[in-house]
């Protein structure tokens, strides 16, 4: 829809929304540019106070993957007229924690009565305009490494349906509210040479890999076997718990991948599962590669090296085992 839309010509746009990447850049002096992105959605668990930490979390990530620091926040409430307050104040707090753990004050929102509950963020966060990360960097010989696991989509269909298990409900939870932060700063301590980067939110895996291959001109191999699953992610897409979001996806982007090898269907779609709060998908130099899986694990961030850049050829995605 935006792209018929008429188009503003700006120069201190940095990054806008022509390569889909994850937030907007806009410079405002030499050294200093704004990183600008907005979230929100529905209910994806039970408790009020973790719905408020799992969308504050999502609606942080896009600053850490444009690699910016978050500074301000303004909260977006949709609440049934209703309903119990204590429920959204719950929310309210559960946001407000993972805010004050990253830094990032809450300065007001907004909110409007609906009868479904919706709640998530406006963030604006800084960052040098030499140092803007976006999905367009990436080249041939580039590692490409995942942070987080997949499988947070299928899982929270499962919590919704009643049927997900103690033990994948914990494991789902844990990575959805664990900040990026961590990553990012390790990734700008450890001075490495980072050519692309973008979060694996929405669009599932196959949907952000192939927005930065289109937007890098370069193709993509992944290998299944390094990637890592949430426990029970299996088990719920075997059990037909599918959010419709990963259909959508794998029928919107399915034509550009070629599968090399026989790739169970389980595994497949998982590789378009919708993430909440997924982790970061990090082009890098292959030679830097190593060093930076040894800064994360040591700092017990779950991370492996899933594939690797290749020039372009005719599909974006090439995928075995």
């Amino acid at each position: 829809m935006l792209g018929k839309l008429a188009r503003q010509h700006d120069p201190n746009v940095l990054v806008g929304f022509d390569h889909a990447d994850d937030a907007g850049v806009y410079q405002i002096a030499p050294e200093q540019a704004l990183v600008q992105t907005v979230d929100f959605f529905t209910p994806i668990v039970d408790d009020p106070f973790t719905f408020g930490q799992i969308a504050a979390t999502n609606a942080l990530s896009d600053v850490y993957a444009m690699g910016g620091k978050p500074v301000t926040a303004l909260a977006l409430v949709c609440f049934p007229d209703k309903a119990d307050l204590e429920m959204l104040e719950r929310i309210l707090a559960g946001g407000l924690s993972k805010m004050i753990e990253a830094g990032c004050t809450v300065i007001g929102g907004h909110s409007i009565r609906d009868e479904e509950t919706k709640f998530g963020y406006s963030v604006t966060g800084v960052v040098n305009p030499k140092k803007v990360l976006t999905n367009a960097g990436a080249k041939p010989g580039d590692a490409l490494i995942l942070t987080k696991a997949l499988g947070t989509g299928v899982i929270s269909t499962a919590i919704k349906k009643g049927s997900a298990e103690p033990i994948w409900i914990d494991a789902a939870v844990r990575s959805m509210t664990t900040l990026n932060k961590q990553a990012a700063e390790i990734l700008e301590r450890q001075n490495l040479r980072v050519h692309a980067m973008t979060d694996v939110t929405g669009f599932g895996l196959i949907g952000h890999a192939r927005e930065m291959s289109l937007a890098s001109d370069v193709s993509l191999r992944l290998s299944t076997s390094k990637i890592d699953l949430l426990p029970g992610a299996v088990e719920c897409v075997r059990a037909g718990y599918i959010p419709g979001g990963l259909n959508n996806n794998r029928d919107f982007a399915e034509c550009v991948v070629a599968y090399e090898e026989p790739i169970s269907d389980e595994i497949k779609r998982l590789l378009f599962d919708p993430q909440t709060a997924g982790g970061l998908l990090i082009s890098l130099a292959s030679k830097d590669a190593e060093k930076l899986l040894a800064a994360l694990q040591s700092a017990r961030i779950p991370a492996s090296q899933i594939g690797e850049v290749v020039p372009r050829t005719k599909r974006l995605i090439a995928v075995i085992a």
